[in-house]
């Protein structure tokens, strides 16, 4: 389950070597196939990443882009992911690249989630290239250790994406279910600091997704790492 693990120098080095290897690998995939499909994370600390990657120079009309999770919330929420990657990502020449939402538009994810799956069957999925972070509990996208809903998104047949209530955050979330995240046919999780090293290499010791998510993404993928 040991993935391959990248050093950086600093953590803008990490940023900007990520973003010329996802720029790359999404040129030859456009070449290869006319497309490319790619899963990113929210939060702050892909953000300089995205900056980057938003301004690579590449085919962005042929690019369906979507997020690993989502607060269900509605874009122009401060909290919402979807509306970071609008100020990063899309923000320059990746604002021609498609974006499928995981935001809904209805009060409880439940409720809306069944179309948003179809959208993202029909355009995204599967995907080319998952993006995620991780946190020092361990979580990646919305798999949160001890979450309603955890154990049904690890689940072998899991839907594309569920809902996740855990403990400690303020509204419900969505999640792309961890096989729809393993079925990529790339993996990279940018982590940066001392206690996220440390909380990987517990996950990789523990080995358990229900108590810590991330090893249920880690067989194969790529660690980008600075301290």
């Amino acid at each position: 389950m040991t993935p391959k693990i990248l050093h950086y120098v600093t953590r803008e080095a990490l940023a900007e070597g990520l973003a010329v290897q996802l720029a790359a690998r999404m040129r030859a995939l456009i070449d290869e196939r006319g497309r490319a499909r790619i899963a990113v994370p929210g939060g702050t600390t892909p953000g300089p990443m995205l900056e980057r990657l938003g301004a690579a120079h590449l085919d962005w009309e042929k690019v369906v882009v979507t997020l690993s999770d989502e607060r269900w919330v509605p874009d122009d929420s401060p909290r919402s992911n979807a509306r970071l990657l609008k100020e990063t990502l899309l923000n320059g020449p990746a604002a021609e690249a498609r974006f499928e939402p995981l935001y809904g538009g209805t009060p409880e994810p439940e409720d809306g989630l069944a179309e948003v799956g179809e959208r993202l069957l029909a355009s995204v999925l599967p995907l080319d290239i998952a993006v995620l972070g991780m946190g020092a509990d361990m979580h990646t996208a919305s798999l949160f250790p001890g979450a309603i809903g955890l154990e049904a998104a690890l689940a072998p047949d899991a839907p594309p994406i569920l809902a996740i209530r855990a403990k400690d955050q303020p509204e419900a979330r969505v999640t792309l279910s961890a096989r729809v995240l393993r079925g990529a046919g790339e993996r990279h999780i940018l982590i940066a600091g001392k206690e996220k090293m440390a909380a990987l290499q517990e996950a990789l010791a523990v080995g358990d997704p229900l108590v810590a998510p991330v090893s249920a993404v880690l067989e194969g993928a790529t660690v980008h790492y600075a301290e």
